[in-house]
Protein backbone atom coordinates (compact mmCIF):
# COMPACT_ATOMS: atom_id res chain seq x y z
CA UNK A 1 0.00 0.00 0.00
CA UNK A 2 1.49 3.42 -1.07
CA UNK A 3 1.19 6.88 1.87
CA UNK A 4 -2.11 8.14 1.13
CA UNK A 5 0.05 11.32 1.79
CA UNK A 6 2.82 10.86 -1.02
CA UNK A 7 -0.64 9.66 -3.17
CA UNK A 8 -2.03 13.34 -2.51
CA UNK A 9 1.36 14.98 -3.48
CA UNK A 10 2.32 12.53 -6.51
CA UNK A 11 -1.10 11.56 -7.72
CA UNK A 12 0.71 12.22 -11.45
CA UNK A 13 3.83 9.99 -10.51
CA UNK A 14 1.30 7.61 -9.19
CA UNK A 15 -1.14 7.47 -12.18
CA UNK A 16 1.60 7.36 -14.67
CA UNK A 17 3.63 3.78 -12.98
CA UNK A 18 0.21 2.07 -12.52
CA UNK A 19 -0.02 2.26 -16.48
CA UNK A 20 3.53 1.52 -17.22
CA UNK A 21 2.13 -1.86 -15.21
CA UNK A 22 -0.83 -2.12 -17.72
CA UNK A 23 -3.32 -1.03 -15.09
CA UNK A 24 -5.79 2.13 -14.18
CA UNK A 25 -6.85 3.36 -10.62
CA UNK A 26 -8.95 5.75 -9.98
CA UNK A 27 -7.15 8.47 -8.16
CA UNK A 28 -10.00 11.04 -8.43
CA UNK A 29 -11.75 8.91 -6.26
CA UNK A 30 -9.32 8.03 -3.52
CA UNK A 31 -9.05 12.24 -3.12
CA UNK A 32 -11.99 12.80 -2.97
CA UNK A 33 -13.29 10.16 -0.37
CA UNK A 34 -9.76 11.48 1.55
CA UNK A 35 -10.89 15.21 1.21
CA UNK A 36 -14.10 13.95 2.26
CA UNK A 37 -12.80 11.53 5.40
CA UNK A 38 -10.39 14.99 6.49
CA UNK A 39 -13.76 17.25 6.72
CA UNK A 40 -15.56 14.99 8.66
CA UNK A 41 -12.49 14.46 11.15
CA UNK A 42 -12.37 18.21 11.23
CA UNK A 43 -16.14 19.02 11.85
CA UNK A 44 -16.44 16.01 14.48
CA UNK A 45 -13.55 17.15 16.46
CA UNK A 46 -15.00 20.72 16.39
CA UNK A 47 -18.26 19.42 17.68
CA UNK A 48 -16.37 17.49 20.50
CA UNK A 49 -14.81 20.02 21.47
CA UNK A 50 -17.89 22.30 21.25
CA UNK A 51 -19.76 19.13 23.71
CA UNK A 52 -16.75 19.10 26.08
CA UNK A 53 -16.47 22.90 26.45
CA UNK A 54 -20.65 23.35 26.62
CA UNK A 55 -20.54 20.44 29.15
CA UNK A 56 -18.83 21.77 31.68
CA UNK A 57 -20.78 25.15 31.68
CA UNK A 58 -23.81 22.59 32.27
CA UNK A 59 -22.61 21.36 35.19
CA UNK A 60 -21.68 24.64 36.11
CA UNK A 61 -25.16 26.50 35.53
CA UNK A 62 -26.67 23.29 37.52
CA UNK A 63 -24.24 23.27 40.44
CA UNK A 64 -25.70 26.73 40.78
CA UNK A 65 -29.19 26.32 40.38
CA UNK A 66 -29.24 27.59 37.36
CA UNK A 67 -31.56 26.56 33.91
CA UNK A 68 -29.54 24.54 31.49
CA UNK A 69 -32.46 23.03 29.84
CA UNK A 70 -31.88 24.84 26.78
CA UNK A 71 -28.22 24.17 26.62
CA UNK A 72 -28.85 20.36 27.39
CA UNK A 73 -31.23 20.56 23.92
CA UNK A 74 -28.50 22.21 22.47
CA UNK A 75 -26.01 19.39 23.29
CA UNK A 76 -28.28 16.31 22.15
CA UNK A 77 -28.04 17.45 18.96
CA UNK A 78 -24.86 18.38 18.51
CA UNK A 79 -24.52 14.54 20.05
CA UNK A 80 -26.91 13.51 17.21
CA UNK A 81 -24.65 14.73 14.69
CA UNK A 82 -21.21 13.88 15.91
CA UNK A 83 -22.87 10.27 16.02
CA UNK A 84 -23.57 10.69 12.44
CA UNK A 85 -20.74 11.73 11.56
CA UNK A 86 -18.54 9.20 13.09
CA UNK A 87 -20.83 6.56 10.86
CA UNK A 88 -20.05 8.42 7.97
CA UNK A 89 -16.49 8.20 8.83
CA UNK A 90 -16.05 4.53 9.16
CA UNK A 91 -18.21 4.46 5.68
CA UNK A 92 -15.85 6.80 4.33
CA UNK A 93 -12.77 5.07 5.78
CA UNK A 94 -13.26 1.67 4.61
CA UNK A 95 -13.82 3.09 0.90
CA UNK A 96 -10.84 4.70 1.46
CA UNK A 97 -8.96 1.66 2.34
CA UNK A 98 -10.19 -0.39 -0.25
CA UNK A 99 -9.55 1.97 -2.75
CA UNK A 100 -5.71 2.29 -1.69
CA UNK A 101 -5.60 -1.44 -2.02
CA UNK A 102 -6.21 -1.35 -5.36
CA UNK A 103 -3.15 0.99 -6.24
CA UNK A 104 0.37 -1.18 -7.00
CA UNK A 105 3.33 -0.13 -6.30
CA UNK A 106 5.70 2.49 -7.85
CA UNK A 107 8.54 1.07 -9.90
CA UNK A 108 12.29 1.92 -9.00
CA UNK A 109 13.52 4.61 -11.66
CA UNK A 110 15.89 1.63 -12.74
CA UNK A 111 13.08 -0.55 -14.19
CA UNK A 112 12.51 -0.92 -17.60
CA UNK A 113 9.60 0.10 -19.47
CA UNK A 114 7.67 -2.14 -20.92
CA UNK A 115 4.41 -4.03 -21.58
CA UNK A 116 5.44 -7.67 -22.48
CA UNK A 117 8.60 -10.39 -21.35
CA UNK A 118 9.70 -9.45 -24.51
CA UNK A 119 11.18 -5.85 -23.37
CA UNK A 120 12.26 -7.53 -19.89
CA UNK A 121 16.02 -6.84 -19.76
CA UNK A 122 18.87 -9.80 -19.50
CA UNK A 123 21.51 -8.18 -17.27
CA UNK A 124 23.93 -11.45 -16.46
CA UNK A 125 24.27 -14.77 -18.21
CA UNK A 126 26.30 -17.72 -16.24
CA UNK A 127 27.27 -21.28 -18.38
CA UNK A 128 27.24 -22.84 -21.11
CA UNK A 129 25.05 -24.93 -22.60
CA UNK A 130 25.38 -28.53 -22.97
CA UNK A 131 27.32 -29.97 -25.81
CA UNK A 132 26.67 -33.56 -26.76
CA UNK A 133 26.56 -35.56 -29.59
CA UNK A 134 23.20 -37.11 -29.15
CA UNK A 135 19.39 -35.64 -29.41
CA UNK A 136 18.48 -34.45 -25.74
CA UNK A 137 14.97 -35.84 -24.63
CA UNK A 138 12.86 -33.06 -22.26
CA UNK A 139 12.61 -34.40 -18.89
CA UNK A 140 9.08 -35.84 -18.52
CA UNK A 141 10.23 -38.17 -21.27
CA UNK A 142 13.14 -39.49 -18.96
CA UNK A 143 11.60 -38.99 -15.59
CA UNK A 144 8.76 -41.51 -16.60
CA UNK A 145 11.31 -44.23 -18.09
CA UNK A 146 13.07 -43.98 -15.06
CA UNK A 147 10.28 -44.16 -13.20
CA UNK A 148 11.04 -40.95 -10.69
CA UNK A 149 7.96 -39.33 -11.83
CA UNK A 150 4.17 -40.20 -12.01
CA UNK A 151 1.94 -37.58 -13.87
CA UNK A 152 -0.44 -40.32 -14.70
CA UNK A 153 -1.14 -41.62 -11.25
CA UNK A 154 -0.85 -38.07 -9.97
CA UNK A 155 -3.81 -37.21 -12.31
CA UNK A 156 -5.66 -40.05 -11.11
CA UNK A 157 -5.25 -39.07 -7.70
CA UNK A 158 -5.45 -35.28 -7.56
CA UNK A 159 -6.09 -34.46 -11.15
CA UNK A 160 -3.51 -32.69 -13.80
CA UNK A 161 -0.70 -30.81 -11.89
CA UNK A 162 -0.29 -32.76 -9.03
CA UNK A 163 2.46 -35.45 -10.21
CA UNK A 164 4.09 -37.83 -7.74
CA UNK A 165 7.75 -38.03 -7.31
CA UNK A 166 8.73 -41.41 -6.89
CA UNK A 167 11.71 -43.52 -5.85
CA UNK A 168 15.23 -41.25 -6.48
CA UNK A 169 13.04 -38.94 -7.39
CA UNK A 170 11.88 -38.15 -4.32
CA UNK A 171 15.06 -38.12 -3.04
CA UNK A 172 16.63 -35.63 -5.31
CA UNK A 173 13.75 -33.16 -4.42
CA UNK A 174 14.64 -34.01 -0.32
CA UNK A 175 18.37 -33.56 -1.39
CA UNK A 176 17.60 -30.08 -2.88
CA UNK A 177 15.58 -28.94 -0.41
CA UNK A 178 18.00 -29.85 2.73
CA UNK A 179 20.75 -28.55 -0.24
CA UNK A 180 19.13 -24.72 -0.13
CA UNK A 181 18.38 -25.05 3.56
CA UNK A 182 21.83 -25.56 4.33
CA UNK A 183 23.25 -23.16 1.72
CA UNK A 184 21.05 -20.05 3.25
CA UNK A 185 22.19 -21.05 6.44
CA UNK A 186 25.85 -20.54 5.90
CA UNK A 187 24.50 -17.14 4.04
CA UNK A 188 22.73 -15.73 7.46
CA UNK A 189 19.41 -16.65 7.11
CA UNK A 190 17.48 -18.08 10.09
CA UNK A 191 15.25 -21.12 9.24
CA UNK A 192 11.57 -21.28 10.22
CA UNK A 193 8.94 -24.12 9.17
CA UNK A 194 5.94 -21.48 9.02
CA UNK A 195 1.70 -22.75 8.41
CA UNK A 196 0.47 -23.61 4.77
CA UNK A 197 -2.17 -21.91 5.55
CA UNK A 198 -2.87 -18.01 6.42
CA UNK A 199 -5.97 -15.57 7.43
CA UNK A 200 -7.55 -13.47 5.05
CA UNK A 201 -5.25 -10.51 6.53
CA UNK A 202 -1.94 -12.53 5.87
CA UNK A 203 -3.48 -12.39 2.48
CA UNK A 204 -4.01 -9.09 2.21
CA UNK A 205 -0.77 -8.56 3.78
CA UNK A 206 1.64 -9.25 1.20
CA UNK A 207 -1.06 -8.23 -1.81
CA UNK A 208 -2.28 -11.95 -2.54
CA UNK A 209 -5.74 -10.15 -2.04
CA UNK A 210 -7.12 -8.11 -3.94
CA UNK A 211 -4.75 -9.02 -6.34
CA UNK A 212 -4.34 -12.65 -6.78
CA UNK A 213 -7.74 -14.08 -5.63
CA UNK A 214 -8.49 -16.84 -8.43
CA UNK A 215 -4.50 -18.05 -8.27
CA UNK A 216 -5.66 -19.10 -4.38
CA UNK A 217 -6.99 -22.29 -3.14
CA UNK A 218 -9.55 -21.63 -0.82
CA UNK A 219 -10.52 -23.34 2.38
CA UNK A 220 -13.74 -21.70 2.51
CA UNK A 221 -14.81 -23.16 5.36
CA UNK A 222 -12.38 -21.99 7.34
CA UNK A 223 -12.14 -18.78 5.57
CA UNK A 224 -8.34 -19.72 5.08
CA UNK A 225 -5.73 -19.50 1.97
CA UNK A 226 -3.43 -22.62 1.20
CA UNK A 227 -0.24 -20.39 0.36
CA UNK A 228 1.21 -19.76 -3.08
CA UNK A 229 4.65 -19.41 -0.94
CA UNK A 230 5.93 -19.11 1.72
CA UNK A 231 6.83 -15.30 1.31
CA UNK A 232 3.21 -14.97 2.41
CA UNK A 233 3.88 -16.80 6.14
CA UNK A 234 6.80 -15.32 6.50
CA UNK A 235 6.68 -11.59 5.68
CA UNK A 236 3.48 -11.82 8.06
CA UNK A 237 5.56 -13.48 10.91
CA UNK A 238 6.13 -9.57 12.19
CA UNK A 239 3.10 -8.35 11.32
CA UNK A 240 1.85 -5.38 13.64
CA UNK A 241 5.27 -5.19 15.35
CA UNK A 242 7.85 -2.88 15.78
CA UNK A 243 11.55 -3.99 15.13
CA UNK A 244 14.69 -2.22 17.01
CA UNK A 245 16.53 -0.50 13.91
CA UNK A 246 19.89 -2.46 15.20
CA UNK A 247 18.56 -5.67 14.07
CA UNK A 248 17.91 -5.03 10.83
CA UNK A 249 18.45 -6.95 8.02
CA UNK A 250 16.77 -9.99 9.86
CA UNK A 251 16.54 -12.63 7.37
CA UNK A 252 14.59 -15.71 7.23
CA UNK A 253 14.28 -19.05 5.41
CA UNK A 254 11.77 -22.09 4.73
CA UNK A 255 10.70 -24.92 2.93
CA UNK A 256 7.40 -25.47 2.18
CA UNK A 257 4.97 -26.94 -0.74
CA UNK A 258 3.18 -24.34 -2.47
CA UNK A 259 -0.22 -24.10 -3.87
CA UNK A 260 -1.39 -22.35 -6.87
CA UNK A 261 -4.36 -22.90 -9.05
CA UNK A 262 -2.38 -21.53 -12.33
CA UNK A 263 -6.02 -20.48 -13.77
CA UNK A 264 -5.46 -19.98 -17.27
CA UNK A 265 -2.12 -22.00 -18.30
CA UNK A 266 -2.49 -24.44 -20.48
CA UNK A 267 -0.19 -25.50 -23.86
CA UNK A 268 3.24 -26.45 -23.94
CA UNK A 269 4.17 -24.64 -21.04
CA UNK A 270 2.74 -26.68 -18.85
CA UNK A 271 4.18 -30.12 -19.62
CA UNK A 272 5.91 -32.30 -17.04
CA UNK A 273 6.75 -29.99 -14.37
CA UNK A 274 6.95 -26.96 -16.19
CA UNK A 275 3.90 -25.85 -14.14
CA UNK A 276 2.44 -27.57 -11.56
CA UNK A 277 -0.37 -26.74 -9.00
CA UNK A 278 1.40 -28.21 -6.07
CA UNK A 279 5.62 -27.69 -5.40
CA UNK A 280 8.20 -27.29 -2.98
CA UNK A 281 10.54 -24.29 -2.85
CA UNK A 282 12.76 -22.62 -0.42
CA UNK A 283 12.36 -19.07 -0.01
CA UNK A 284 14.45 -16.18 1.18
CA UNK A 285 12.59 -13.21 3.11
CA UNK A 286 14.11 -9.93 4.56
CA UNK A 287 13.42 -6.74 6.57
CA UNK A 288 15.91 -4.30 5.75
CA UNK A 289 16.24 0.10 6.32
CA UNK A 290 14.95 1.60 3.85
CA UNK A 291 18.39 3.25 2.95
CA UNK A 292 19.85 -0.47 1.96
CA UNK A 293 17.52 -2.09 0.54
CA UNK A 294 18.27 -1.79 -2.64
CA UNK A 295 21.43 -3.42 -2.06
CA UNK A 296 19.36 -6.06 -0.34
CA UNK A 297 18.05 -6.63 -3.54
CA UNK A 298 21.70 -7.69 -4.96
CA UNK A 299 22.56 -9.69 -2.33
CA UNK A 300 19.70 -11.82 -2.26
CA UNK A 301 19.53 -12.26 -6.27
CA UNK A 302 23.40 -13.60 -5.44
CA UNK A 303 22.17 -15.30 -3.00
CA UNK A 304 19.64 -17.48 -5.22
CA UNK A 305 22.22 -16.99 -8.19
CA UNK A 306 25.50 -18.99 -6.05
CA UNK A 307 22.67 -22.31 -6.09
CA UNK A 308 22.58 -22.29 -9.76
CA UNK A 309 26.46 -21.93 -9.88
CA UNK A 310 26.90 -24.88 -7.31
CA UNK A 311 24.46 -26.99 -9.29
CA UNK A 312 26.50 -26.12 -12.76
CA UNK A 313 23.21 -25.52 -15.09
CA UNK A 314 23.45 -22.24 -17.01
CA UNK A 315 21.05 -19.83 -16.30
CA UNK A 316 20.32 -16.08 -17.20
CA UNK A 317 19.06 -12.85 -14.91
CA UNK A 318 16.80 -10.92 -16.61
CA UNK A 319 15.50 -7.58 -14.64
CA UNK A 320 11.93 -7.82 -15.27
CA UNK A 321 10.07 -4.83 -17.29
CA UNK A 322 7.07 -2.78 -15.45
CA UNK A 323 4.23 -4.56 -17.15
CA UNK A 324 5.82 -7.83 -16.32
CA UNK A 325 7.17 -7.04 -12.70
CA UNK A 326 3.66 -7.39 -10.84
CA UNK A 327 1.44 -5.39 -8.22
CA UNK A 328 3.34 -5.45 -5.29
CA UNK A 329 7.25 -4.95 -6.56
CA UNK A 330 9.18 -1.84 -7.15
CA UNK A 331 11.62 -3.85 -9.02
CA UNK A 332 12.62 -7.82 -9.67
CA UNK A 333 14.96 -10.13 -11.03
CA UNK A 334 13.67 -13.22 -12.63
CA UNK A 335 16.08 -16.32 -12.91
CA UNK A 336 15.75 -18.32 -15.63
CA UNK A 337 17.58 -22.18 -16.16
CA UNK A 338 18.11 -23.27 -19.40
CA UNK A 339 16.06 -26.60 -20.33
CA UNK A 340 18.32 -28.27 -23.42
CA UNK A 341 15.52 -30.72 -24.10
CA UNK A 342 13.24 -28.14 -24.91
CA UNK A 343 15.48 -25.48 -25.76
CA UNK A 344 13.52 -22.69 -23.70
CA UNK A 345 14.59 -20.66 -20.85
CA UNK A 346 12.38 -22.02 -17.06
CA UNK A 347 12.02 -19.57 -14.49
CA UNK A 348 13.47 -20.95 -10.94
CA UNK A 349 13.33 -17.57 -8.39
CA UNK A 350 12.10 -14.24 -8.57
CA UNK A 351 13.49 -11.80 -6.17
CA UNK A 352 12.04 -8.78 -5.61
CA UNK A 353 11.85 -5.30 -3.91
CA UNK A 354 8.80 -4.23 -2.22
CA UNK A 355 10.18 -1.61 -0.20
CA UNK A 356 7.53 -0.21 2.00
CA UNK A 357 4.49 -1.59 -0.12
CA UNK A 358 3.96 -4.53 2.27
CA UNK A 359 5.25 -2.71 4.96
CA UNK A 360 2.57 -0.16 5.37
CA UNK A 361 -0.30 -3.07 4.82
CA UNK A 362 1.06 -5.39 7.93
CA UNK A 363 2.29 -2.90 10.15
CA UNK A 364 5.57 -3.14 10.27
CA UNK A 365 8.55 -0.94 11.54
CA UNK A 366 11.44 -0.21 12.66
CA UNK A 367 12.78 1.75 15.45
CA UNK A 368 15.45 4.36 14.71
CA UNK A 369 18.76 5.30 16.97
CA UNK A 370 18.02 7.62 19.89
CA UNK A 371 14.27 6.99 20.10
CA UNK A 372 13.26 8.21 16.90
CA UNK A 373 9.52 7.88 15.34
CA UNK A 374 9.04 4.36 14.24
CA UNK A 375 9.56 3.88 10.56
CA UNK A 376 8.59 1.03 8.02
CA UNK A 377 10.63 -1.40 7.10
CA UNK A 378 11.56 -2.39 3.55
CA UNK A 379 10.85 -6.14 2.68
CA UNK A 380 12.55 -7.99 0.22
CA UNK A 381 11.89 -12.02 -1.13
CA UNK A 382 13.70 -14.55 -3.39
CA UNK A 383 12.64 -18.43 -4.47
CA UNK A 384 15.87 -19.94 -3.63
CA UNK A 385 15.06 -21.86 -5.08
CA UNK A 386 11.53 -23.11 -6.78
CA UNK A 387 11.88 -27.25 -7.24
CA UNK A 388 10.07 -28.41 -9.71
CA UNK A 389 12.09 -26.78 -12.67
CA UNK A 390 15.06 -27.08 -10.92
CA UNK A 391 14.75 -30.90 -11.05
CA UNK A 392 13.64 -30.39 -14.64
CA UNK A 393 16.55 -28.63 -15.91
CA UNK A 394 18.59 -30.92 -13.85
CA UNK A 395 17.63 -33.90 -15.98
CA UNK A 396 17.68 -32.57 -18.90
CA UNK A 397 21.30 -30.61 -18.42
CA UNK A 398 22.47 -33.81 -16.69
CA UNK A 399 21.03 -36.90 -19.26
CA UNK A 400 23.55 -39.20 -20.58
CA UNK A 401 22.90 -41.10 -24.25
CA UNK A 402 22.22 -44.47 -22.27
CA UNK A 403 18.87 -42.80 -20.90
CA UNK A 404 20.68 -41.77 -17.45
CA UNK A 405 20.87 -38.85 -15.38
CA UNK A 406 24.00 -38.05 -13.68
CA UNK A 407 23.50 -36.48 -10.06
CA UNK A 408 25.75 -32.75 -9.48
CA UNK A 409 28.28 -33.65 -7.52
CA UNK A 410 27.31 -31.05 -4.36
CA UNK A 411 24.16 -33.20 -4.06
CA UNK A 412 26.07 -36.75 -3.61
CA UNK A 413 26.41 -36.14 0.37
CA UNK A 414 22.11 -35.43 0.25
CA UNK A 415 21.50 -38.55 -1.82
CA UNK A 416 23.64 -40.68 -1.56
CA UNK A 417 23.73 -41.98 -5.16
CA UNK A 418 25.53 -40.60 -7.90
CA UNK A 419 23.44 -41.45 -11.11
CA UNK A 420 19.52 -42.40 -11.59
CA UNK A 421 18.90 -45.12 -13.68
Amino acid sequence: MLDLKFIREHHETVRKSAEAKGLTVNLGEIISLDERRRALIQEGESLKAQRNQVSAQIGKVKKEGGDASRAIAEMDAVKDRIRVIDTDLREVEQKLDAALLGVPNIAHPSVPIGKTPAENKEVFTWGDFPRVDFPLKPHWELAEKLGIVDFHRGGKVSGAGFPFLVSKGASLERALINFFLDQAAQRGYKEMAPPLVVNEDSARGTGQIPDKEDLMYVVERDRLYMIPTAEVPVSNFHRDEVLEGKTLPVKYVAYTPCFRREAGSYGKDVRGLNRVHQFDKVELVKFVHPSSSYDELESLRQDAEHLLQLLNVPYRTLLMCTGDMGFTQSKKYDLEVWAPGQEKWLEVSSCSNFEAFQARRMNVRFRPGNAGKPEFVHTLNGSALALPRVVAALIENYQTPEGKVVVPKVLHQYTKFEVIG
